[in-house]
């Protein structure tokens, strides 16, 4: 088990007990806390309770989070898509529908996996995120840079921090965008009405997303995004905000939206200055093959 997490309940903390324990532990979301208390790993004044439990000033809340599911990070023949590589850094273009790294839910089968298969990773980001400067969602295809060694990662990280490397998108977003570009500065953080979700909150991380109107359809805007900061699920959320979701998004796009397995989002340009000679480096890739074709597609459709 994890060192137990304990609260006593002061004024303005009371109320149901999953819902406070979500505010005020917001590193778990509230489905995990809910089955915490429904496993009996959540005890009040020494006792189990129930997720509609309302909790009083006063209160001593003890709770036993469940052991970390184990996972083994073990090298994967899994092929990868290399742009670039030397004996520093890889540039890789990530296919739609992997994930980055190992996690509880996804223990293998990710990019780190196959990575770790083909050439020795960085050390800093730990034992399993190793080489991951940046990382991209698992539906989110594209260009990622990732460190061979650790001198390579301080410099890549270094640049990501100063805002001097370049990370540019192409989404297809719906609705149609007059403005043929625009800036939206708006901060992100967790939201508070569901916990898997980022959303612009008051006193979240500054976030700025620079767009540009590359072709409107009669539904659909395809644009591209130049990320200023790299939050999570930046673009995704900035684009709703503006009132123009991804096509296809299943977690902030429309419940009627375009067929496939997730945003029509492609990492398409990445920039950086290479951590030992210095040389600017970028490189773009073409988007893949399922998000061309729907683009195909609504030419054909706009055209009859």
């Amino acid at each position: 088990m994890e060192e137990n997490l304990r609260l006593v309940v002061k004024e303005g903390m009371t109320g149901r007990i999953d819902k406070q324990l979500g505010h005020h532990f917001s590193q778990y979301s509230r489905s995990q806390i809910q089955k915490w208390i429904g496993d009996g790993n959540v005890k009040v004044n020494g006792h189990s309770v129930k997720p509609k439990h309302k909790l009083a000033v006063g209160d001593e809340v003890t709770i036993a989070p469940e052991k970390p599911q184990k996972i083994d990070l073990e090298p994967e023949n899994i092929p990868l898509d290399i742009v670039y590589e030397d004996d520093d850094v890889v540039v890789v273009n990530k296919p739609q529908g992997m994930v980055v790294h190992p996690a509880p839910g996804h223990p293998d089968h990710t990019l780190v996996n196959a990575l770790l298969y083909h050439c020795p990773l960085s050390t800093i980001n730990g034992e399993f995120r190793p080489g991951i400067v940046h990382r991209i969602d698992k539906d989110t295809s594209g260009l990622l840079m990732v460190a061979k060694n650790d001198m390579a990662h301080r410099s890549l990280a270094a640049q990501l921090k100063a805002k001097t490397n370049k990370r540019e998108y192409v989404a297809l977003v719906h609705g149609v965008i007059k403005d043929d570009q625009g800036t939206i500065d708006a901060p992100i953080g967790r939201s508070r009405k569901d916990r898997k979700k980022q959303a612009i909150v008051s006193g979240g991380r500054h976030a700025v997303t620079h767009f540009k109107v590359l072709k409107r359809y009669r539904h659909y805007t395809l644009v591209s995004c130049r990320l200023e900061t790299g939050r999570t699920h930046q673009i995704r959320v900035h684009m709703k905000s503006i009132g123009h979701p991804l096509a296809g998004d299943p977690l902030y796009g429309p419940r009627k939206t375009l067929p496939g397995v997730g945003q029509y989002l492609h990492a398409r340009l990445l920039g950086f200055k290479h951590p030992r000679t210095g040389k600017e480096m970028v490189f773009t890739t073409p988007l893949p093959d399922y998000f061309q074709k729907m683009l195909d597609k609504l030419e054909r459709t706009d055209s009859n």
